[in-house]
């Protein structure tokens, strides 16, 4: 599979902030729309406002109707809305929620369809999108829902590190009854099989961080690490999962033992976002594993703060780009390693099975 075989759709996100600042520089001024075929779900309109604010270099757009039309090598746009909006850059509002929402409908119903190979979300704002009547609290719960997925799991995934979330945004009063044995094996489970997959690790190794101080400290401080979290471990280790744990959060990262891993579990939003993002900030991408399709995004906001100065880091979406495209390579070829692997043995047990009924053809009768 080359690169210019894969087509992966951007939403612009909330046309308030800088997701299509750095979109346009990461597919327009560092040419990553040249690897693959890029697709923008938004508007030309605000992605020309966008442009003008940020550089005065010639970056070429094209408006498309289908991503059958995408061509590599220039930035294509879906418009998804044709009424005029303003743009009022810095700002939560109504009409930014409204247009990231019909941006992300869009690209997801091609996504479905199978018409994109991956998808790439720019940030949203969750105000903004409450304001439009979206009735999720993010991209992951959308896109899990839109899929009819039971449960997905939202990953964080750098260079060196990979953190996975057992409760994703739920306010913490909520967080402990949110975290059920059943809940920790299904999030380890499905940690285990994206890591063999989409990252192409055969034997992965997983941390679980417990969900009490001093994972609960031997009952000091709470029994649910003992009661819920480790039988849970236990219960992925029969099932052939390299699972570990409970460790205790802060000793957990500040000793370093992270690098021991190919990914942690960590029970909660903050528990495990806040050593990423200090570990990893501006490098990092966020993933939704669990999913039938691929779907990343940028590590970071709508930066209200410095949108429309042209200050904002594209390299967060340059490498979300990026690990949408392996991520898609690598399911591609674990499908068609696994599928030649079953045509042999399928041919084998055929041989096989002929070769017990000759033997069973030539077997001299006795008298």
């Amino acid at each position: 599979m080359s690169n210019t075989t894969i087509t992966i759709g951007i939403s612009c996100g909330d046309i308030n902030g800088i997701g299509l600042e750095v979109i346009l520089k990461s597919i327009g001024l560092k040419n990553i729309g040249k690897k693959f075929k890029t697709i923008v779900y938004g508007s030309t309109k605000v992605i020309a406002y966008h442009k003008n604010i940020i550089t005065d270099e010639n970056i070429q757009f094209h408006a498309i109707d289908t991503p059958a039309e995408a061509q590599a090598e220039r930035i294509n746009v879906i418009n998804c809305w044709t009424d005029n909006v303003n743009v009022t850059l810095g700002k939560s509002d109504k009409v930014g929620g409204e247009c990231a929402q019909k941006a992300l409908e869009r690209a997801v119903k091609d996504l479905k369809s199978g018409e994109l190979d991956a998808l790439v979300t720019a940030p949203i704002n969750k105000k903004a999108m409450q304001m439009a009547g979206f009735p999720f609290v993010g991209h992951t719960e959308f896109i899990t829902n839109a899929f009819k997925i039971k449960d997905s799991l939202m990953m964080m995934v750098s260079d060196s590190l990979r953190v996975g979330l057992v409760t994703n945004h739920l306010p913490l009063r909520e967080v402990a009854a949110a975290v059920t044995k059943e809940r920790v094996l299904r999030k380890i489970l499905i940690l285990a099989e994206t890591l063999r997959i989409d990252f192409n690790i055969e034997r992965p190794t997983i941390a679980v961080l417990g969900l009490n101080p001093h994972a609960s400290d031997e009952g000091a401080i709470g029994d649910e690490d003992d009661k819920i979290v480790r039988p849970a471990i236990e219960e992925a280790k029969a099932k052939g999962v390299l699972a570990f744990g409970p460790y205790p959060a802060d000793g957990f990262f500040g000793s370093g033992q992270y690098n021991k891993f190919d990914a942690i579990l960590a029970m909660y939003h903050d528990q495990g976002l806040v050593a990423f993002k200090a570990l990893s900030f501006g490098a990092g991408v966020n993933y939704t594993a669990g999913l039938p399709a691929v779907r990343t995004s940028p590590d970071h906001g709508t930066a209200y703060d410095i949108a429309g100065k042209g200050e904002a880091e594209e390299t967060s979406m340059i490498k979300a780009i990026y690990l949408a495209s392996e991520i898609v390579r690598n399911r591609f070829e674990y499908l068609d390693m696994h599928a030649n692997s079953l045509e042999r043995r399928k041919q084998k047990s055929i041989i096989t099975e002929a070769g017990e009924e000759v033997e069973e053809d030539n077997v001299i009768p006795e008298d």
